[in-house]
């Protein structure tokens, strides 16, 4: 394990075109790609492999260049750094971090069960499994976690819509269950409020429930048309009515609803994206949490793509990204013989309202800043 990251010597960039399009671009190369991407705190991320055998588990704090908000010519340190180091036994295909606390939980992608990791402080740098939580359903798939800050620590988790349940993470007890009539294999579960959260289907359908109460939940019924896959996000509101929820299709097409209204549709459009066959597990759909209106897809090719949803209307039309990054494709070192390089995951700082990560199939990680293009 290195404590650093250094820069990708493979890129080769038009320094005109990054000026144009990019605040800042740090690009950089991991041993092994990941395919998780999640924040610990509004300096530091946590990346983890997904192979079959053994993979690291890094915690890295961004480069201090691209946190500097004033003099960045005179912050010299551009790479990642290394702040703990663990090992996994299995693929990490899921992996959550609970707010207030130094405590992950992770997903191997091939059953229900979690497992449970400390990060230490200051006067350790090793990542250390603490134990495990066993799911409720086989499952081939992995489960879906979702996490809040409360006291104690909680964690919501399932594979499907039948088996989704909160656990307190000190005693392994439940203490709330989901009652679900279907049993529909979940794309993700997202809390929206601090309690109150959404269980999204691979249909495309999804509840609102509350873990205060045993009442049944909300349901949003599946789209309409053709059967095809579903990933949905929602955007966190301080009012849950104010809650917006984006579907988006194997097929491009994208909705957009609220809370207010389960059945109905604010607005959609057809995406601008190539369409090969993809996996749940392939695409990635995130709401901006800083930018009004504006959500990110990735996984349908090296691309990944911003939208902004204020133009768009009741009626279905086609629709073009406002930005879109391509550096992994630029950055990766394959020939023409290679399988194309494919986004494996990505994510919006929490607060930095135009800087997200990215992690490609080539082990490429890329920091950036986007810079909103002029509208005609």
């Amino acid at each position: 394990m290195t404590d650093v990251l250094q820069p990708s010597k493979s890129a080769v960039w038009n320094q005109g075109h990054i000026q144009n399009r990019y605040k800042d671009l740090h690009v950089y190369q991991l041993e092994h790609p990941t395919q998780v991407l999640e924040w610990t705190s509004r300096k530091t991320v946590c990346v983890a492999g997904y192979s079959s055998s053994r993979n690291e588990m890094l915690e890295l704090r961004l480069p201090l260049k691209l946190l500097a908000d004033e003099n960045k010519g005179l912050c010299a340190e551009r790479d990642f750094k290394v702040v703990h180091g663990g090992f996994s036994e299995g693929p990490v295909r899921c992996l959550r971090h609970i707010p207030g606390t130094r405590c992950v939980v992770t997903n191997d992608g091939q059953s229900s069960d979690l497992q449970l990791w400390d990060f230490g402080g200051d006067d350790c740098d090793v990542i250390r499994r603490t134990g495990s939580i066993q799911g409720r359903s086989v499952s081939h798939t992995g489960s879906r976690i979702a996490a809040r800050r409360s006291t104690p620590p909680q964690v919501l988790h399932g594979a499907q819509s039948s088996n989704v349940q909160l656990t307190h993470l000190g005693t392994g007890e439940t203490l709330y269950k989901l009652e679900a009539d279907s049993e529909d294999p979940l794309s993700c579960l997202t809390f929206v409020g601090d309690t109150v959260f959404l269980a999204s289907c691979c249909n495309g359908s999804f509840y609102i429930a509350d873990t205060r109460t045993s009442a049944a939940p909300q349901v949003s019924p599946a789209p309409s048309g053709e059967s095809v896959l579903w990933w949905t996000d929602a955007s966190a509101a301080p009012q849950q009515a104010c809650c917006k929820v984006v579907r988006l299709s194997s097929s491009g097409q994208a909705l957009v609803s609220d809370l207010r209204n389960l059945g109905g549709t604010v607005c959609k459009a057809q995406l601008g994206i190539q369409t090969p066959p993809c996996k749940l597990e392939d695409v990635t759909v995130l709401w901006a949490p800083a930018l009004d209106g504006c959500f990110s897809v990735s996984g349908f090719s090296g691309l990944v793509q911003i939208y902004d949803t204020s133009g768009w209307g009741t009626e279905l039309q086609d629709t073009e990204p406002l930005f879109q990054h391509g550096g992994h494709a630029v950055s990766s070192q394959h020939t023409d013989d290679s399988v194309p390089t494919a986004i494996t995951s990505h994510i919006w700082h929490p607060e930095r309202p135009r800087t997200l990560l990215s992690a490609a199939s080539d082990g490429s990680i890329h920091v950036w800043d986007w810079v909103e293009p002029e509208r005609n």
